[in-house]
């Protein structure tokens, strides 16, 4: 397995190396400028950034996430990093805690040798010991699979073409300027264009190495179910009510159990006579399944779906003579497509209607015509497919009191599409866990936990709110107003939080609503103006 992980790396960055000395040699040979020292230049400073990264990391984590690394992690924990990492030769890796009930884990460093593992309360709180073992098991995967210095030496190759494409750029203006021909454009052209391809191969081999540091944990452990049952609780969020507080831990780009983009996607508690309810984890598999989203976000993202690992786990399980964890034999009722296609087309509506309207409006100055009409009619168009995007964002309907549970079975959620909610329950963390400066929430009710979209229209106002303000949240019972959505985690963009009878306004629907409004004003206003 190792052999064939260390084929398909080399591979992709052979692939990747090759496209781009050709784009190099090419560049010199058109261009005839020394570009070599530019590209010299940011292999250099990659190199650097890789050598002290996990030193500034450190320090990031102490400093902004309250990370301790003199933290006595569980006898059992300790006994089984010590095996793993005896059997494969590595070094104990050096273990961080953060302080936080918001389950997560993740790993950073130069090589297996000197690897950091940074683990939070939830986890310990949220999982069984197996489990905990298990996730431990996927972080030291990573590790051993050298995937911190294969990701460095992929990463460097958009790195570059990007380098490139903003030089090209930088001499085709100058030469534009003393009327010179120039092949710029065209290297700009090119490279931005491998720049986007190279991104989504690293992207690509990031997944890949997903599913191995997945087979890892499974081959140590001896246990996919362990891991399958982690990431349901972690990603999707269901577990058993008997785990929660079984092992509390009170007695970059990090290489993370999740993506750093989708953690937040965090949902907990399902429970059948003491086991995880199956019928609820297809529930939740059905979104990821179905909804056409989810393939989009996949490719953009550094992890694969969730609901494909479990079923790469449940066919490691059959390999194992095992039970399979999971078997989604659901069917679709409906063709979910359309769906898609229509939020696709809402979405850039208000963009497209504005593009046209310059066209009309160049078309205008140029003939001497109305302007101030067509500026007036394109922004009075905008506005109202702006509004029409606003409505199906924001939802009109009932705030009913939902579970997490229920949410998560939804199909028809997206970004685009909202379901009004009204929930109860206790905020145990953060949601980025235990960074100071995050502003959002994780609620846990009976059913699970969701992460709580904290976003005031100002910035500033959410990073004071996230130092000053939000501990005073933390462990309390809390009412909650707001919008469901997933893209791809499921969250709640929040409207109001009510806490010991005084509520919390969250602006950004008032502030979007009155900007559309204002908008709406000034075109109507233009467009009068213009028959005066």
């Amino acid at each position: 397995m190792k052999k064939s992980l260390l084929g398909i790396s080399l591979l992709t960055i052979s692939c990747l190396y090759f496209l781009l000395a050709a784009v190099i040699i090419l560049l010199t040979i058109i261009m005839k400028i020394p570009v070599i020292y530019g590209i010299s230049g940011s292999i250099i400073l990659l190199i650097l950034q890789f050598l002290i990264s996990p030193f500034l990391t450190d320090i990031s984590m102490k400093w902004f996430y309250k990370a301790t690394f003199d933290y006595t992690i569980p006898k059992y924990l300790e006994d089984f990093i010590n095996e793993v990492c005896q059997k494969n030769n590595m070094k104990y890796p050096k273990i961080g805690y953060i302080n936080d009930g918001a389950p997560n884990a993740f790993t950073y460093g130069h090589t297996k040798n000197d690897a950091r593992i940074i683990v939070t309360k939830g986890i310990f709180d949220l999982l069984t010991e197996e489990e905990v073992k298990a996730v431990v098991a996927h972080e030291l995967g990573h590790a051993t699979h050298y995937d911190m210095l294969f990701m460095t030496v992929a990463q460097l190759v958009p790195l570059i073409f990007y380098f490139i494409y903003e030089n090209a750029m930088d001499t085709d203006s100058k030469s534009s300027k003393n009327d010179d021909n120039s092949s710029g454009a065209l290297i700009a052209v090119i490279a931005y264009i491998l720049y986007v391809v190279s991104n989504y191969i690293v992207l690509a081999l990031s997944r890949t190495r997903e599913y191995y540091a997945d087979y890892f944990s499974t081959e140590v452990t001896n246990n996919p179910q362990a891991l399958a049952s982690a990431l349901v609780k972690i990603g999707f969020g269901l577990s058993t009510a008997s785990t929660n507080g079984k092992h509390s831990a009170s007695k970059s780009n990090a290489l993370g159990i999740f993506d750093s983009k989708t953690s937040k996607a965090l949902v907990v508690t399902s429970m059948d006579n003491g086991q995880i309810s199956k019928d609820h984890i297809k529930q939740a598999m059905k979104w990821e399944q179905w909804n056409l989203w989810a393939r989009w976000y996949e490719i953009n993202s550094t992890h694969p779906l969730i609901s494909k690992r479990l079923l790469a786990i449940s066919e490691r399980c059959k390999e194992m003579n095992q039970e399979p964890y999971i078997v989604f034999d659901l069917k679709k009722e409906e063709s979910y497509v359309d769906d898609f296609l229509l939020e696709v087309f809402i979405s850039f509506l208000p963009l497209i209607s504005f593009l046209i309207g310059m066209i009309v409006i160049g078309f205008l100055f140029y003939q001497e015509k109305k302007i101030v009409l067509a500026i007036g009619i394109t922004l009075l168009v905008t506005i109202l497919f702006s509004f029409i995007k606003f409505r199906r964002c924001y939802s009109s309907k009932p705030f009913e009191e939902r579970k997490v549970r229920d949410l998560l079975g939804e199909v028809k959620v997206s970004h685009i599409t909202s379901i009004p909610c009204t929930m109860k329950g206790k905020i145990i963390g953060r949601g980025n866990p235990g960074c100071i400066f995050n502003e959002d929430f994780i609620l846990q009710d009976d059913s699970g936990i969701i992460f709580l979209d904290y976003n005031q229209p100002v910035r500033i106002v959410n990073t004071i709110f996230a130092i000053f303000k939000s501990k005073e949240y933390f462990d309390k019972e809390i009412t909650v107003k707001g919008w469901y959505r997933r893209s791809p985690v499921p969250y709640v963009e929040l409207k109001t939080m009510e806490i010991d009878g005084v509520e919390k306004k969250v602006y950004t629907y008032t502030f979007k609503k009155v900007l559309l409004i204002i908008g709406l004003v000034i075109a109507i206003g233009l467009i009068i103006a213009s028959f005066i």
